[in-house]
């Protein structure tokens, strides 16, 4: 008689057993080969989502799969604890940001133990945990004493009501601040810097080396860096000294030039602007300040500017064109300034029309006789310069260059490499992030804080508002220290550094977490770096795989480490999606619940509403929580689940009907293995019958495949279809009383182990077997076990099948077509009828054409 499993009898008790036989500790350093495994760590927010789950369970399977293959693995979690949700949520709660996040660890960490993932949690980490700040302050001065930290001015988003800086987040896409509604100004505040720059074209030139990451992610990475090739020209001022450098890819069309653009905010623009247009230029400014980063890059948007007055020489030419400043331009790119060439730039072009700037063609197409052409679009392809003095005539292409020694021979200008990356802004008016280490002494300037003196300690219990900026800088006996080269009184940095400093370097704390001298290990580090295997989401595939690159290369370059990239191999897992339902009329969202899905209308205006699938979010209300989930399939159902539904890499639509789906293979293997009589096994006789021969070929077929699903691209979903093909070959057996099942019921789990853990543990044990199955190699493959003896052969008349007959594996043509030729199936087309052709397809057909 079948009986329904049940999980929660099972899973807590297993779970408690690997804890209790340390299964999941990560191994000394011994002969066996190494495998890093790792999920990007979650922000404690408090409650999992299907997307952590998916993720989580992701990184177990691979793990649990290379334990049995003989690695020591390394399999760790931690948390990336600092930022801005606590900030918010001690504002609206009351509560100390580190009490919400410290109570969210707690959460979180009981939730995916409940997964059954096979974490070493002894090597578990938190970011705003003092012991691990204390050494991203330390890896802070290493970059400090490289030259890599720097200050210097940059734009802040500012809250004029509350007198506090905000992110990016805390401000909606109406430039407000999301808490006083006012609306945000920009302001110039000195700021920390890491020089990233330094390391770009190493940087794009080691993605070569990332064979293990998918070409999307690479080819993003490239676009970030932004490598351009060009000249730095100079454009000297009038009636100054000063002189405003542009760098341009095309300084083919120098001579075309009717303008310079400056940024706003760039430091020469107070020295260009006349008396007559200052009061222009100061309005254009503080409107500009209003917009954001976004809205004064975006296609769409338009691109204003006014003049300054001021105007520069063309050094090719020697005309002088006007200066303005402009939107579009941003300080912090390349040199804060523009050349204007609206003949053959699609956007000078733009802003040229739109306030009345002029034209000046210098390339005209090959098959082109005069230049109006130009003057109705930009023309932006190669050409033949024209209006261009000592070049006319010569191809644009070849005109770079020699615009290029041109210039150099004339002291204007040179060749120079320039990159989209820029350096990386790390101060944060933030109060939950880690203390830059940084002091400020009148006679001594800026100095770092002694390595001894390390962590510079975040006070924990503050009192937190939305106003007057970071409490850090209200703490006057924290703030207030001397100086530790004067011993005068002096002043901490009371910014905190960006988050994604914290999880720059984690994976490298996991291979030496304990560590109280150092951040880990030389010898440790080098043993398991880099990671073989890091999963996680593709909104990451940018900054924080890029800093990450960065900063391992920089403590390369420090000695602490002997690697030059972290990642061998990533791998981006897909969204998980939900039936979401939106009322298109007025752009709500509404819960499923409130729905009948037969007739879907929004329950307070009755229209129809558009149902699709869409990432899971509370905000659309298509979120399915975990815990309901595992409270009524359990951990393995939910695991198996989230592995079948889709490959790993493309998003999974969630549907109930196939989360029963899973639970109910579950069940049956339960009841196939539960119905197993060890009692009436029979000793091997010997040969195998060929019931026994294609039990055990079917067995092996799924060691292979599953082996191969497990290798290389990760096909879960395709692993568990050869599960569930091997439980219906054993279910289908003859041969219950051989060895051949039992062994085949023994595979099955092992096979299974990685995927559903605890089901295949209690299974295992069912069988009389006393040490955990986590504990046992994954199974070996037997080639000759795949070998056929029979096969079928198919036979055809005139290209229709008529019957089949089993002949031996093997044969040859001759006994191929003599086989088929005395079959009975043939037989009674063929008899008495004249054979045209035979067509025969070794182990597969034999085709009998007759004549008519």
């Amino acid at each position: 008689m079948e009986t329904r499993y049940s999980a929660a009898d099972i899973e807590a008790k297993w779970q408690q057993q690997w804890l209790e036989l340390g299964l999941d500790q990560t191994p000394a350093k011994n002969d066996q080969p190494k495998f890093y495994a790792l999920s990007m760590f979650p922000y404690p927010s408090g409650k999992l989502h299907m997307g952590h789950v998916r993720n989580y369970v992701i990184t177990d399977v691979i793990a649990r799969y290379k334990r049995m293959k003989g690695f020591r693995v390394l399999h760790p979690m931690g948390w990336d604890a600092f930022g801005l949700p606590a900030e918010n949520a001690a504002i609206d709660r009351g509560i100390p940001p580190a009490k919400w996040t410290y109570q969210n660890i707690e959460q979180m960490r009981d939730q995916l133990k409940q997964l059954g993932l096979s974490i070493d949690w002894d090597r578990e980490v938190a970011t705003c945990s003092p012991d691990y700040y204390k050494w991203t302050q330390w890896l802070f001065l290493q970059f400090y004493k490289g030259g890599l930290a720097y200050q210097k001015e940059a734009a802040v988003n500012w809250d004029p009501i509350d007198q506090t800086v905000l992110a990016n987040e805390q401000v909606d896409a109406e430039g407000k601040s999301w808490r006083s509604g006012a609306i945000v100004e920009k302001k110039l505040l000195r700021q920390w810097f890491l020089k990233i720059t330094d390391y770009a074209e190493e940087l794009l030139q080691d993605l070569d080396k990332l064979g293990g990451w998918p070409e999307r992610v690479k080819t993003m990475q490239q676009n970030w860096i932004g490598k351009s090739s060009g000249a730095h020209l100079e454009f000297p001022i009038v009636d100054s000294d000063e002189k405003i450098a542009v760098f341009t890819t095309r300084p083919d069309t120098i001579y075309g030039v009717t303008y310079v653009v400056l940024a706003p905010e760039h430091p020469l623009v107070a020295k260009v602007t006349t008396a007559k247009q200052k009061a222009t230029v100061d309005a254009f400014i503080e409107e500009v300040s209003k917009e954001s980063e976004q809205d004064r890059t975006a296609d769409d948007k338009p691109k204003k500017g006014v003049l300054t007055g001021g105007t520069v020489i063309n050094p090719a030419n020697g005309e002088e064109v006007p200066i303005l400043i402009a939107n579009y331009v941003l300080y912090e790119y390349g040199t804060g300034a523009v050349m204007g060439v609206p003949a053959h730039d699609a956007r000078d072009f733009k802003f040229a029309e739109e306030n009345n700037l002029p034209r000046k063609v210098v390339i005209l197409p090959d098959d082109a006789d005069n230049s109006d052409i130009c003057l109705l679009e930009a023309y932006t392809d190669a050409g033949t310069m024209i209006n261009s003095n000592r070049f006319n005539g010569m191809s644009s292409v070849k005109g770079k260059s020699a615009v290029i020694r041109y210039a150099e021979s004339e002291g204007f200008g040179e060749e120079r490499i320039q990159y989209r990356l820029r350096d990386w802004l790390i101060s944060r008016q933030r109060y939950w992030g880690c203390p830059i280490p940084m002091i400020y002494c009148d006679d001594c300037g800026v100095v770092p804080v002694p390595e001894e003196n390390l962590p510079v300690i975040l006070p924990e219990e503050v009192e937190f508002s939305a106003r007057g900026g970071s409490p850090l800088a209200q703490m006057d006996g924290w703030k207030n220290v001397d100086c530790p080269c004067c011993n005068k009184p002096a002043r901490r940095e009371t910014d905190t550094m960006d988050t994604f400093i914290d999880s720059s370097w984690y994976f490298l704390r996991y291979t030496d977490a304990k560590n109280e001298e150092k951040p880990f290990n030389l010898d440790d580090a080098n043993d398991w770096m880099g990671v073989d295997q890091y999963v996680g989401g593709i909104e990451h595939a940018i900054l924080h795989l890029l800093y990450s690159r960065f900063f391992t290369k920089v403590v390369r370059d420090r000695k602490l480490v002997g690697i030059d990239e972290p990642f061998k191999r990533l791998l981006t897992q897909g969204m998980v999606q939900a039936l979401t339902y939106k009322n298109t009329n007025t752009n709500k969202y509404i819960p499923i619940d409130q729905i009948d899905p037969e007739d879907p209308q929004d329950p307070e205006t009755g229209d129809p509403l558009t149902g699709f699938y869409e990432k899971m979010s509370k905000s659309k209300y298509n979120g399915v929580d975990p815990a309901l989930v595992l409270d009524k399939y359990g951990a393995d159902t939910a695991r198996m689940f989230i592995l079948f539904k889709a490959p790993p890499e493309k998003d999974l639509e969630w549907d109930d009907a196939d989360v029963e789906g899973q639970f109910r293979f579950l069940n049956r293997i339960w009841n196939l293995v539960s119905g197993c009589d060890l009692s009436v096994v029979k000793k091997s006789s010997g040969e195998l019958s060929k019931d026994e021969k294609d039990l055990r070929r079917a067995v092996h077929t799924a060691i292979k495949e599953i082996q191969e699903d497990l290798e290389g691209d990760y096909q879960f979903n395709t692993a568990i279809a050869e599960l569930m093909k091997l439980s219906n070959a054993l279910k289908d057996a003859k041969c219950v009383t051989s060895p051949v099942y039992i062994g085949g019921i023994e595979i099955l789990l092992l096979l299974l182990a990685p995927f559903a853990p605890h089901l295949a543990d209690e299974l295992w044990q069912s069988l009389g077997h006393t040490q955990s199955i986590h504990t046992v190699s994954f199974p070996k493959l037997d080639e000759s076990a795949l070998k056929v003896d029979e096969i079928t052969l198919v036979i055809q008349i005139m290209g229709k099948t008529r019957g089949t007959i089993e002949v031996p594996a093997g044969s040859s043509k001759e006994d191929l077509e003599k086989f088929a030729r005395e079959s009975e199936a043939a037989q009674r087309y063929i008899e008495g009828q004249e054979i045209r052709k035979i067509i025969v397809v070794p182990n597969k057909l034999v085709n009998f054409v007759i004549a008519k």
